[in-house]
């Protein structure tokens, strides 16, 4: 193990407490503004110190948070009873106002919730603890949308002048950006960005510690390496994201142990399908290969996705053809997850209908620390993608550059992911598959592809209350999004995460840690 990762955890190490929880990964999070960064370790971190009306269970069913309780009042109301006595963690009472705020905060074109904020119509303040929603058409997952927004503080938000997220993707910093004032069960202790975090348990929180954990270090280790040298040697007591080659490894080391599950995460590749030139590529003609059909099938066709499943992925993943986190929201239906076959002649026989018998060249960006074997990922694309005569270049980069220039749309072919604990097809459809329009809509589709017919069942999909309807709607979107190959799915991650075994943590499809469910023993 290098030296200097033994000088940085030795002061983890030193003088921690049985209940001091000592976790890393291989990121880091965006930022502690919560409406700013869409990411899932951000939103996990943010997660222990904000909370929303409503919380998920270990089974990512909803139940009561800052809300006690919730109804529909009519086919466009719903009324949400706030819980009494809580406090945000500088004392300030939590009310209906700090909700109507937070609402609205989150709409601004500055957050990456919008969508889902838009999605809840508008937030009235009834009385100090109850609030009114007035949506403008049917919202057929109203409750899972509210499940997204996170409730701040309107006096501490106006005090620090963060009355809107901060613009992350323009590199624009704010007092929110490294301070945080929740309601949650652990507060903001320190934020050095890239080297620590530290959590403290809230010792004012309204709701019940399952677990025993009074502090919490969180520090990035990017090497793999590392990561698993720290967790064995017991430096760190809990890695979320150890590569799969080493899960073998950890399932036979002493003191150690694996807890596993699969993701609701689908890891896909985009492609530009917007511009008439590729801003990151050399094509015959100077035209743009993704706008063809034939060119975007033939990519599909020549991947091996059961190589990258044996041999990169170790048999943590799980190869897919459906466009959607979970299976359920494809309806476990074969016609919509099947893939297209690995087929190499095919697809050479697709280049060359195209007019690229000769290939292209073309820039594959691409996290390194984000989601699993990422890097990896995309050199084995760039591989396979060769015997098409594509010239591909890797271009790997850390979250922290890497969202922003998505955000940008300053791309030409990528690798994302997309999950959470919204197992519904609208959790993608609206923000990935839309073509771009305002409220949020379309804010993920970095390729910038239209596909009319999809977007509008999808569009109707998201205001029909009929649920037989609804479903016919959101196939018929789905089929038509596979069929013209707006995006190249590759797999559902399988999720190990690494803990010393003392420590006690419950795994959520949304790799979620939990902090308050964690038990520490001796």
């Amino acid at each position: 193990m290098k030296r200097w990762i033994g000088v940085a955890l030795l002061a983890l190490a030193c003088g921690a407490s049985a209940q001091t929880l000592r976790w890393a990964s291989q990121g880091d999070p965006q930022t502690m503004d919560p409406d700013s960064q869409n990411e899932s370790l951000t939103n996990m971190v943010n997660g222990q110190i904000y909370e929303r009306l409503t919380n998920r269970d270990a089974r990512l069913a909803l139940v009561p948070g800052l809300a006690t309780e919730w109804k529909q009042t009519g086919p466009l109301t719903w009324r949400f009873k706030l819980r009494q006595g809580v406090k945000f963690h500088d004392g300030t009472p939590l009310t209906a106002d700090d909700v109507v705020f937070s609402v609205q905060r989150a709409k601004e074109p500055t957050s990456q919730i919008a969508v889902w904020a838009n999605a809840v119509g508008v937030p009235k303040r009834i009385d100090d603890l109850t609030v009114d929603f007035q949506l403008a058409s049917f919202n057929p997952i109203f409750l899972q949308h509210i499940d997204q927004l996170w409730i701040m503080s309107r006096k501490w938000c106006e005090a620090h002048r963060v009355t809107r997220p901060l613009d992350f993707k323009n590199k624009e910093e704010s007092f929110a950006a490294l301070n945080a004032n929740g309601t949650g069960p652990f507060m903001l202790a320190s934020r050095q960005p890239g080297i620590k975090t530290v959590l403290k348990r809230n010792p004012n929180w309204w709701g019940k510690f399952e677990g025993n954990v009074q502090e919490v270090v969180y520090t990035p280790i990017a090497t793999d390496a590392t990561r698993l040298a720290a967790l064995v040697s017991g430096e760190i007591d809990f890695v979320l994201d150890p590569a799969p080659r080493d899960v073998a490894r950890l399932r036979n080391t002493a003191g150690v142990k694996v807890i596993e599950g699969p993701e609701n995460r689908l890891v896909f590749i985009g492609m530009d399908q917007s511009r008439d030139k590729l801003l990151y590529g050399k094509v015959p003609g100077d035209r743009n290969p993704f706008k063809d059909l034939r060119v975007r099938r033939a990519l599909y066709q020549a991947i091996d996705i059961e190589a990258i499943r044996t041999k990169l992925m170790s048999g943590l993943s799980v190869p897919t053809g459906a466009l959607t986190p979970s299976s359920n929201a494809s309806f476990d239906d074969p016609a919509l997850q099947t893939r297209l076959p690995h087929d190499l002649a095919a697809a050479k026989k697709l280049m060359q209908e195209a007019g690229y018998a000769d290939g292209f060249e073309v820039t594959l960006d691409c996290p390194n620390n984000r989601y699993i074997n990422d890097e990896q990922i995309c050199t084995a694309l760039a591989s396979m993608w060769a015997q098409l005569k594509l010239r591909v270049k890797v271009n790997a980069m850390p979250r922290v550059l890497y969202f922003p220039k998505l955000e940008k749309y300053d791309t030409s072919l990528f690798l994302y992911g997309w999950g959470g604990s919204v197992t519904d097809a609208e959790s993608i459809l609206t923000p990935l598959y839309r073509t771009r329009g305002d409220k949020g809509v379309g804010d993920y589709n970095f390729g910038g592809f239209r596909n009319d017919r999809a977007d509008a069942l999808a569009a109707q999909s998201s205001v029909e209350p009929d649920a037989k309807k609804r479903e016919q709607l959101i196939r018929g979107a789905l089929a038509e999004l596979r069929e013209q190959v707006n995006v190249i799915p590759l797999h559902r991650q399988v999720v190990p995460w690494g803990a010393r075994s003392n420590v006690t943590a419950v795994h959520r499809p949304d790799n979620w840690l939990e902090l308050a469910w964690v038990k520490m023993g001796r």
